[in-house]
């Protein structure tokens, strides 16, 4: 594999490709090597997460995952191996994971889709996981829709946050504290997804790129002395959380190199990547993140290391963009 020349992305990648991953975190470590300009490697991850597909067609779960839409994260990393190696066996796989997504998976009377099986649970989490690929593959008005009835459900507009989950049975939040790194998850997602679909109707573009911007300038209210962000980003006594850094700085980054958004967001998204980067270890673990596998504490994981490495490519692209020659 080719090196990028840093140290600390390189520390932060073994340490990712060290760690045991559930099927999201193997789609965005798939889309980190990808956007590190590591295909082949990547190409291994999309290997992996086929093998790993379940019947019905979510791609990388372990037999007795609840996970409903998690897999669908894996979608861009096997398309890459789809058209790259003309393997049918990966023009398969994506093709029954859109099949699950488009028509079979659980979700609401509006089609907005529920995170869990056997739970009528929408969480913020599903715009990252499911936007990107329904807009990759040429899907955008679905992609939008997603955001759409997400945003119904969890944006409240008055403060310009999104709470963690909805339950659908109850028509009430289910969790509904400003988690950090859900607001960071929904950012992120309508970046990835802008970038991978270029062709989007002007209208729908201008609409996801308008509310993203809305949510990143509501979280910098909450940013601490530290440059990170509470845990809970309304509430300061929770713990000090580095993810949501990550997320938003690779949204504000990404919308820079991509002209949805001024080169003034540079500064800012490059400041959030370096106050998430101070806590990367000598084992290049970013620390100090939501942590795997429940997520309820501080601690390290998978999607965090990704999120780094989503970041660093990021600001190089947004840096070139600002200043091109």
């Amino acid at each position: 594999m080719s090196t990028t020349g840093d140290t600390t992305t390189e520390r932060v990648l073994l340490a990712l490709l060290t760690m045991q991953r559930e099927s999201w975190e193997q789609g965005i470590t798939g889309q980190a090597l990808l956007d590190l300009g590591r295909p082949e490697a990547a190409l291994l991850i999309a290997d992996a997460a086929v093998t790993r597909q379940q019947p019905d067609g979510r791609l990388g779960e372990l037999g007795g995952s609840v996970g409903a839409v998690n897999g669908a994260a894996c979608g861009e990393v096997v398309r890459h191996a789809a058209t790259t190696t003309g393997d049918p066996r990966y023009a398969a796989a994506l093709a029954a994971q859109l099949d699950w997504l488009v028509r079979r998976a659980p979700r609401a009377a509006d089609g907005t889709l529920f995170h869990l099986l056997g739970s009528r649970q929408v969480w913020a989490d599903t715009v990252y996981m499911v936007v990107p690929l329904l807009a990759l593959t040429g899907r955008t008005d679905l992609a939008a829709a997603q955001v759409a009835g997400h945003r119904r459900r969890l944006h409240d507009p008055r403060t310009g946050l999104y709470a963690a989950r909805w339950d659908e049975g109850r028509r009430e939040l289910d969790r509904p504290q400003p988690w950090g790194t859900g607001n960071g998850w929904v950012v992120a997602g309508i970046a990835r997804a802008l970038r991978l679909a270029p062709r989007w109707p002007a209208d729908l573009r201008g609409e996801l790129a308008g509310h993203a911007e809305e949510v990143l300038t509501a979280c910098l209210a909450y940013r601490t002395d530290d440059g990170l962000f509470p845990d809970v980003l309304d509430d300061p006594g929770t713990f000090r959380e580095a993810n949501t850094a990550q997320l938003l700085g690779y949204a504000a980054l990404t919308g820079v190199a991509d002209g949805w958004l001024p080169a003034s967001w540079l500064a800012t998204g490059a400041e959030l990547l370096a106050a998430a980067a101070r806590r990367v270890d000598r084992y290049g673990r970013v620390t100090e993140v939501s942590g795997a596998p429940d997520f309820a504490g501080p601690g390290t994981s998978p999607e965090a290391q990704a999120a780094h490495l989503l970041g660093q490519a990021a600001l190089r692209r947004a840096r070139a963009a600002v200043s091109p020659g």
